[in-house]
């Protein structure tokens, strides 16, 4: 279960960074972008992915290995 909320927070912390790199540069890479209904809220949906990823990985760090 550990490894699986980092696999989960790895993902999520590099779906957040492409999406605010997407905002603030011309990259056109990542999940964010694609989806239409966060069409106007990408930078949000991109700050919450990284909040998750955080917390993703906290929960991890307190689950026993295995």
């Amino acid at each position: 279960m550990k490894q699986l909320l980092e696999i989960a927070g790895f993902v999520a912390l590099v779906q957040g960074a492409a999406g605010l790199l997407n905002e603030f540069t011309d990259l056109h890479w990542g999940l964010v972008q694609k989806l239409d209904f966060l069409d106007g809220y990408e930078i949000y949906a991109s700050v919450a992915l990284l909040v998750l990823s955080f917390a993703l990985f906290a929960a991890a760090e307190s689950r026993k290995p295995g």
